[in-house]
């Protein structure tokens, strides 16, 4: 797909189907799942996982930039401990989504803010003129993430998955003075 982005300290690159042990802790683990967008359910198990890794990458290969998927990797240990993506949102396209997935042992060290800038730089400098993050009512974690790295509450709306989800709207001139 790209080269990978670097951080300080994570690395954000392709997915890989032998990171399914990895992945299962993040998309297979409870109090993530709770959070994820509803077209993503809660991942069983390996088996299954691995059949997602295969599916994101073939659906990544047909994306333009700046859509994608990627695994995020903790520089110090190489450990994969989420995932970050830039997808286009339902029913029309039109608007590009922003989101991260950690798993709970990486939460609260300022990972998730990171990688999601970013992930925003990146789609700026491959046009993209805003990005939306849509979080669920209820999780102030995410909330608080998003309005960390510049993001400003639109609304709320049920445009997106059907479900009454809170809007967040990002522009470049928000991220450079985030």
């Amino acid at each position: 797909m790209t080269e990978p982005l670097v951080t300080e300290r994570l690395i954000l690159r392709d997915w890989h189907v032998d990171d399914a042990p990895a992945a299962l802790t993040v998309y297979g683990h409870a109090d993530v799942a709770r959070w994820l967008s509803p077209a993503l359910d809660r991942v069983a198990d390996l088996a299954a996982m691995r059949l997602l890794l295969q599916q994101w990458i073939a659906e990544d290969a047909r994306m333009a930039a700046p859509a994608g998927r990627w695994a995020v990797q903790r520089r110090e240990d190489d450990q994969v401990i989420g995932g970050v993506i830039l997808l286009p949102l339902p029913p029309g396209n039109e608007d590009l989504e922003i989101g991260w997935q950690l798993r709970p042992d990486s939460w609260g060290q300022g990972y998730a803010s990171e990688a999601t800038r970013a992930l925003a730089e990146w789609a700026f400098r491959h046009d993209a003129d805003e990005l939306f993050a849509v979080v669920r009512p209820g999780n102030t974690r995410a909330a608080a993430t998003v309005r960390r790295n510049g993001m400003h509450w639109v609304g709320e709306t049920s445009k997106y998955f059907g479900l009454d989800l809170q809007v967040f709207r990002l522009r470049r001139a928000d991220l450079d003075g985030a």
